[in-house]
C-alpha cells in the first residue's frame, strides 16, 4: 500500500523546522542567566563586628561579636576564631546576645592570647533560607605574617551552588506547569483529561518538582555548609536540616504532593473515564460533583504547596510578613494558572485533536483573571522589596525587577495577539466543523483487549469515515479479510490517514495556525520570565541591600552601628566606571572614624589619584566641611577624628577623580543622631 503524506503547513514547516532551534536558543539563554547571575546576596549582612575589621587591639580580646541587620541562623561551628598558624583559639561554642531589635552573637577566646593577627570566619542563613558567609582580620599589639588565606568562595556557590540554583529553577518550573495544566484541564477543557499529550504533560511536571524537592533537601547542607557534595550523604547533617524553618518547608512540600499524586490520579483516572464516555452520549453522565470536588482539593493542595516557598523564603521576612505571605501565595498561583495553562494550551493546540475553540476562549478569561492579581500582588511585594526608587535602578534586584516586568509587559502583549486570533477563531466555529468533517476527520483510536489479546479499533468522528468492521470484511482489492491481525493493521491504516487528514486540515486553517504560532511565542518568553523570576527569589531585596549600604533618599542611623553607603559614579574618561563604599563608625554625633573604598566596574579595587569628602547640614547652614582621606591601601582610604557637631540629615559629597581631567562628585544624604 502506498501512503501519501500530507502537504506539509507554515504551522507545520515552523513547529518541526524553527522550535527545536528556538529551544535551542532559550536554553543557551537561560544558561547565560545562570552562569553570569553572580552568587546570591542574602537578606541579611553583617553589620557590625568587635574587633572591627583591620583593627589593632593593644590586649586580647575575651570574645568576638558579630552583629546582622536582621534575624540569622548559626551553629556552634559558624564562628571560627584562628591564630596566624592557622589553629582555633575560641572555645567552639556560639553565644547567642540578641537582643530586641538587636541581632548579636559571639563567641568567647582562650585566655591568654599572643600578639599577632588573627582570622575570623563566620557562616550562618538568613530568615529567607540563603547562606551568607564572610571572613576578617584583627591583630593583637601588632599585626603579623598569617598563614591563613581568607575564603574565596562565595556562600552558597561553586558546584553545589549551581546544582541547587538548577533545583530551584525545576522546582518552579514543575510547579507552574503541574498547576497550571490541572487548572487548563479543569477550567477550560474537561475533555482533555482524556488526551494522553497533556497527561503526560501534568504527570511529567509532578516529577520534576518532587525530583527537585528532593535534590533541594539532599543538598541544603553542603548548599549552605561546606559546599561539598559529599555533606549530602551526612545523616546528620540531613536530620539538622530538617530543624530548620527551610528543612520543614521541604518536607512538607513532599508529604503534599504525595495528596498531589492522588489528585492526578484521580484526574486522569475515573475523571478521565467519565470524560471520555460522555463524548457523544445522547445524555451524558453529569459529573459537576467530581469536578467541583477536583477544583476544590487541586486548589487546597497548590495553595499549600505554594505556601512551602511563602513560609520560607522573602515574604516571611522584612516588614509585613502577615500580608505579604498570602500575597505571595496569590503571586505564584496567579504565575502557574497563566504559565503553566499556557504550556497546556501550546500542548493541546500542536499535539492534541479536536480542541475546541471555546477551550481557548475560556482561557482566555482565566489567563487574564491571572493577569490582574498578578499585577495586583506584584505591585505590592515590589512596594515591600525595594523600598525606594532609587533601588529600582541602584540595586541587582530592582534591575532584576525592572527586566521582569518588561518581559511580563511582552507576553501581555503577545497574549493581546492570541486574543485577536481567539476572537477569529470564534467567529465561524461551524465552518470550521464543515471542513474539518470533509477532511475525514477526528477518528478516536482506543485500545480493548479481548481473549488477552489487545487490539486497537476506530470510532469514526464523521458518517464518511469507514468502520473497524467494514475493514475486517473487505480488503482494498475487494477481497474479504478474515485474518484478524490483516483486519487491525488495516484499521491502523485507516486511523493513521484519518489523523493526516484531520491535521492537515487544521494546519490549513490560517487562524489556528496565527493561534499556535503566538502560543508558542508566549511560551517562549515565560521560560525567560521563570528563569528571573528564579533569580530574584535568591537576590537581596532592594530594601535590605540600601539598609545596609545607607542607600535610599536618606539612610537612617542605628545606635551602635556605622553609616554604610554605596554611591555608583561615572566621570565619562576612560575606566570612569565605578562606586565608592563609605563608611562612618560609629555614625553619631561627636568625633568618628571614616573609611572609603573605590571600587571598579568590574567589582575590583580602583586606585584613584585623587578622593575628597565634605559634610554639609542644610538645615542649620553648617559645612560644607571639606575632609581629605588619607590612602590606607590600593582603593581604600581613612580619616579618624571626623567631627560631627549636631543631629540632622547631613550630606556627604564625594569628589572622585579618575585623571588629570576627569572628575565628578557624587553625594548621598544620611541622618545622624
Amino acid at each position: 500500500m502506498t501512503a501519501t503524506a500530507p502537504a506539509p503547513s507554515a504551522a507545520r514547516v515552523f513547529t518541526t523546522a524553527l522550535l527545536p532551534r528556538f529551544a535551542l536558543v532559550l536554553a543557551a539563554l537561560l544558561a547565560t542567566l545562570f552562569t553570569a547571575a553572580s552568587p546570591a546576596a542574602a537578606h541579611a549582612a553583617l553589620t557590625a563586628s568587635d574587633p572591627k575589621d583591620g583593627a589593632v587591639v593593644a590586649t586580647a580580646p575575651a570574645q568576638v561579636t558579630l552583629s546582622f541587620s536582621e534575624q540569622v541562623a548559626m551553629g556552634d561551628d559558624s564562628i571560627r576564631v584562628l591564630d596566624p598558624q592557622g589553629k582555633r583559639v575560641d572555645n567552639g561554642e556560639l553565644r547567642d546576645m540578641c537582643s530586641g531589635n538587636t541581632i548579636r552573637y559571639g563567641t568567647v577566646l582562650k585566655a591568654g592570647l599572643p600578639d599577632g593577627t588573627y582570622t575570623v570566619a563566620w557562616q550562618a542563613v538568613s530568615a529567607d533560607s540563603h547562606p551568607i558567609a564572610g571572613a576578617f582580620t584583627f591583630s593583637i599589639g601588632a599585626p603579623s605574617a598569617t598563614s591563613v588565606a581568607l575564603p574565596t568562595r562565595a556562600a552558597g556557590g561553586g558546584p553545589v551552588g549551581i546544582a541547587y540554583g538548577i533545583a530551584r529553577y525545576a522546582a518552579y518550573a514543575g510547579f507552574t506547569v503541574l498547576v497550571g495544566g490541572a487548572a487548563f484541564i479543569l477550567l477550560c477543557w474537561r475533555r482533555g483529561a482524556a488526551e494522553r499529550p497533556l497527561q503526560r504533560l501534568v504527570v511529567g511536571a509532578w516529577v520534576t518538582l518532587t525530583a527537585a524537592t528532593l535534590v533541594m533537601l539532599v543538598l541544603r547542607a553542603p548548599y549552605t555548609g561546606s559546599g561539598r557534595f559529599a555533606e549530602a550523604f551526612d545523616l546528620t547533617a540531613l536530620r539538622s536540616v530538617l530543624e530548620t524553618k527551610t528543612g520543614a518547608s521541604l518536607l512538607s512540600r513532599l508529604l503534599l504532593l504525595g495528596a498531589a499524586a492522588l489528585f492526578v490520579a484521580v484526574l486522569f483516572g475515573v475523571y478521565a473515564r467519565r470524560q471520555q464516555g460522555s463524548e457523544g452520549s445522547p445524555e451524558p453522565e453529569d459529573d459537576s460533583d467530581l469536578t467541583f470536588g477536583l477544583a476544590m482539593g487541586g486548589a487546597v493542595v497548590s495553595g499549600g504547596i505554594a505556601a512551602t516557598w511563602a513560609l520560607s523564603e522573602h515574604a516571611s521576612t522584612g516588614i509585613q510578613p502577615g500580608i505579604a505571605m498570602p500575597a505571595d501565595i496569590l503571586h505564584l498561583l496567579a504565575v502557574a494558572t497563566w504559565l503553566g495553562g499556557l504550556t497546556a494550551l501550546l500542548v493541546a493546540l500542536h499535539t492534541a485533536p479536536g480542541i475546541e475553540s471555546r477551550a481557548v476562549r475560556r482561557f482566555s478569561k482565566v489567563a487574564f483573571t491571572s493577569v490582574v492579581v498578578l499585577a495586583v500582588t506584584g505591585a505590592y511585594q515590589s512596594w515591600r522589596q525595594l523600598g525606594s526608587w532609587s533601588a529600582l535602578t541602584g540595586t541587582d534586584y530592582g534591575r532584576l525587577l525592572m527586566l521582569k516586568v518588561g518581559l511580563v509587559a511582552v507576553l501581555v502583549g503577545i497574549a493581546y495577539l492570541s486574543r485577536k486570533w481567539t476572537a477569529r477563531l470564534a467567529e465561524a466555529p461551524a465552518g470550521s466543523e464543515r471542513q474539518t468533517a470533509k477532511a475525514g476527520a477526528a477518528p478516536v483510536v482506543s485500545r480493548e483487549t479481548t481473549g488477552g489479546v489487545s487490539r486497537e479499533t476506530t470510532t469514526a468522528a464523521t458518517r464518511s469515515a469507514p468502520s473497524a468492521a467494514a475493514l475486517s470484511a473487505s480488503a482494498p482489492g475487494g477481497a474479504a479479510v478474515t485474518d484478524p491481525k490483516r483486519a487491525a493493521q488495516l484499521a491502523r491504516q485507516e486511523a493513521a490517514r484519518a489523523n493526516a487528514r484531520e491535521k492537515q486540515a487544521r494546519d490549513a486553517d490560517p487562524d489556528r495556525a496565527g493561534l499556535r504560532r503566538s502560543v508558542l511565542a508566549e511560551a517562549g518568553v515565560a521560560v525567560v520570565l521563570l528563569a528571573v523570576t528564579t533569580l530574584l527569589t535568591s537576590t537581596e531585596p532592594g530594601r535590605a541591600v540600601e539598609r545596609g549600604t545607607g542607600g535610599g533618599s536618606t539612610a537612617t542611623a542605628v545606635p551602635d552601628r556605622a553609616v554604610k553607603i554605596t554611591l555608583p559614579f561615572d566621570t565619562g574618561g576612560q575606566g570612569g566606571k565605578g562606586s565608592v563604599r563609605l563608611e562612618l563608625d560609629p555614625g553619631r554625633v561627636g568625633a568618628n572614624t571614616l573609611h572609603l573604598w573605590a571600587d571598579s566596574a568590574d567589582g575590583k579595587p580602583l586606585d584613584l589619584p585623587e578622593v575628597k569628602v565634605a559634610f554639609t547640614l542644610p538645615a542649620k547652614d553648617v559645612g560644607p566641611l571639606p575632609l581629605l582621606p588619607d590612602r590606607a591601601a590600593p582603593g581604600h582610604w581613612t580619616a579618624s577624628g571626623v567631627q560631627l557637631p549636631l543631629a540632622g540629615d547631613w550630606r556627604i559629597d564625594v569628589t572622585v577623580r579618575t585623571s588629570d581631567i576627569d572628575q565628578t562628585t557624587v553625594q548621598k544624604t544620611v541622618k545622624i543622631g
